[in-house]
């Protein structure tokens, strides 16, 4: 375990910081290592990241564990992986309770195993009340699947097929007292946390792309393009990613 990373003085860390990490299988090729030990080193990097994150005073984190299209995998590989999710809910768990955070799945439940499913509905359940910090889990996660399924929630809650629809054009709120919050952000996955939107978008491995995460709530969210591979991607890194962010002009298309 790594000792704790701190900010330098005057820097204000971000709220929610959003983080794609790429590159496990490049990084077992490159170390000719199998492909299934840059996923555990993978899992390894996120832990200290979580810790990090919460040392750097970033409220809410979100990590995307898999994608909607990462069931296209060998289901070799797409096994192991459940198995590591299953440790890192079972990790982060008790540390959320030591550090009163509140986990939250990102995606769907019915596709993923069904013993990974109650796993994460109990880490859900039990720490629904914490306030301190968030960490979001993008498991199954798409964001075009996301945005599709918050459509389906409102019709299915409105009653009607035919509603006007005008009611999710409501602003609840502003985003840095600028970008419009609208109604319908409540039926997203992040409906009702208090940094819904990232600040800070991070993906590793040298790819420049977002891949849909946080389709909606990413409109403003600054970009910080790693090129070392998520294993290598140390706290410390995420320490000079934000301070690289801290010192971009953020305008929210006005003055």
């Amino acid at each position: 375990m790594i000792g704790k990373v701190r900010l330098p003085k005057g820097v204000k860390p971000p709220d929610h910081v959003a983080i794609i990490p790429d590159g496990n299988r490049r990084w077992a090729q490159r170390k000719r290592v199998p492909t299934l030990v840059g996923h555990r080193k993978g899992f390894d990097a996120a832990t200290e990241l979580v810790r990090a994150s919460r040392d750097l005073g970033i409220h809410t984190l979100t990590l995307w564990a898999f994608s909607t299209e990462n069931w296209n995998r060998s289901k070799r590989e797409v096994d192991y992986l459940m198995k590591l999710y299953h440790d890192m809910i079972d990790e982060n768990l008790k540390e959320a309770h030591k550090q009163k955070s509140q986990i939250v799945h990102l995606g769907r439940k019915e596709r993923i195993p069904k013993s990974l499913a109650k796993k994460i509905v109990k880490a859900e359940e039990e720490t629904a009340n914490y306030k301190r910090h968030i960490l979001n889990v993008a498991l199954d996660y798409g964001g075009q699947d996301e945005i599709l399924r918050a459509i389906r929630q409102w019709l299915e809650e409105s009653g009607k097929l035919k509603a006007s629809g005008k009611d999710l054009f409501e602003e609840i709120g502003k985003y840095h007292g600028k970008y419009p919050i609208y109604k319908f952000s409540e039926y997203l996955d992040t409906g009702g946390q208090p940094y819904p939107y990232p600040d800070l978008t991070i993906r590793t491995s040298g790819e420049q792309r977002t891949s849909g995460l946080l389709l909606w709530q990413a409109a403003y969210s600054e970009f910080y393009f790693e090129k070392k591979n998520f294993p290598d991607f140390t706290p410390e890194r995420l320490r000079q990613a934000i301070i690289e962010f801290s010192g971009r002009k953020r305008r929210f298309g006005g003055d």
